[in-house]
């Protein structure tokens, strides 16, 4: 089973980076999809337009994991505007790829940030949709509502 892994895969799975919540988060975001069963949430603190911690909790499959731990390491420390560029390509090329049956994990991932930012426009405010875009989920990939590891 863990053959079809990268090693980043495995480390970011048993190893998870950036793990918990922040209570003084100023965005949080969750997506999750019924058909596979993997909820993510992220929390973000950000400070004059910089991301200087962020946190996440997942329920899901390893890859879910791993996924939700490589997307706050790719954007931890960046401006707003560089973490609107993480895409779920990103996230998958950073942990040396995933299965095909498992990249909506990264489509999950990127999502989660973005519903964070959109939380976080929203608290100061402002409408996030012009900047954050609209939020999707695509578990297309699911078969017979289990993703599974």
């Amino acid at each position: 089973m863990a053959s079809m892994y990268s090693a980043k895969v495995m480390d970011h799975f048993a190893n998870p980076r950036n793990v918990g919540e922040l209570p003084d988060a100023n965005g949080v975001g969750e997506v999750g999809n019924p058909k596979c069963g993997d909820i993510m949430r992220m929390y973000l603190k950000i400070e004059n337009g910089v991301i200087e911690d962020i946190k996440f909790l997942t329920f899901g499959c390893g890859a879910a994991i791993a996924t939700s731990s490589m997307a706050t390491v790719l954007i931890k420390g960046k401006t707003i505007e560089e973490a609107l560029k993480l895409t779920n390509k990103a996230v998958v090329e950073a942990l040396d790829g995933l299965p095909p049956v498992k990249v909506h994990c990264s489509v999950l991932a990127e999502q989660a940030v973005k519903a964070a930012l959109s939380d976080y426009y929203r608290r100061l405010g402002v409408d996030p949709e012009p900047i954050v875009g609209k939020l999707e989920e695509d578990c297309d990939h699911c078969d017979n509502g289990s993703c599974g590891i």
